[in-house]
């Protein structure tokens, strides 16, 4: 049996966003799986995920945890002694233990907005204005897309996340405070 490759159509070559859009507007129904029809179903053979064992044992377990943790804090002592459960923690930590996992992650909420805090930069600093990681803008220039000769209409991309600079800030300001 060969092994199935995509189709080096140049019409599956995806420039931009708006043309993986279009591709899914236009799909055919033999295109929707990658793979040719076989008889067997290739997930059975291969057997379930290890991610879906993984959940499915901690969703058992979890549920299990918490109807043991639920019959310890609420049962009275004489209905487990009638079950034969004569060692089991005090009910105490029933209490105890999730007020301290309660309280800790309060805390470690606190604990990392101020991690944060003195992360950030003070306003005067010029980081907070451009550093290492600033992107200047970078403009589409049609003339250039149309180089190839085709007479397509050509499509705008949509243009990278970039930092707005300086001077346009305080010009748009100037404007705002101007009008």
């Amino acid at each position: 049996m060969e092994e199935w490759s995509p189709p080096s159509s140049p019409s599956l070559v995806v420039r931009s966003p708006r043309q993986t859009v279009s591709l899914l507007r236009n799909r055919h129904p033999w295109r929707e799986s990658r793979s040719p029809p076989t008889s067997t179903s290739t997930s059975l053979a291969g057997g379930p995920k290890l991610s879906e064992v993984y959940g499915f044992v901690g969703s058992i377990t979890t549920v299990i945890a918490t109807t043991v943790y639920l019959v310890w804090a609420y049962m009275p002592e004489r209905c487990l002694r009638s079950l034969g459960i004569t060692y089991y923690p005090s009910r105490y930590w029933a209490l105890a233990v999730p007020s301290f996992v309660i309280v800790a992650t309060a805390l470690c909420m606190v604990v990392y907005v101020g991690f944060n805090f003195l992360a950030t930069p003070p306003p005067t600093s010029f980081n907070t204005i451009f550093d290492e990681y600033s992107r200047e803008r970078t403009m589409f220039d049609p003339a250039n897309a149309n180089a190839t000769g085709e007479e397509e209409e050509v499509e705008r991309p949509i243009e990278p996340i970039s930092d707005i600079s300086i001077d346009q800030i305080n010009s748009l300001m100037r404007d705002f405070c101007g009008s």
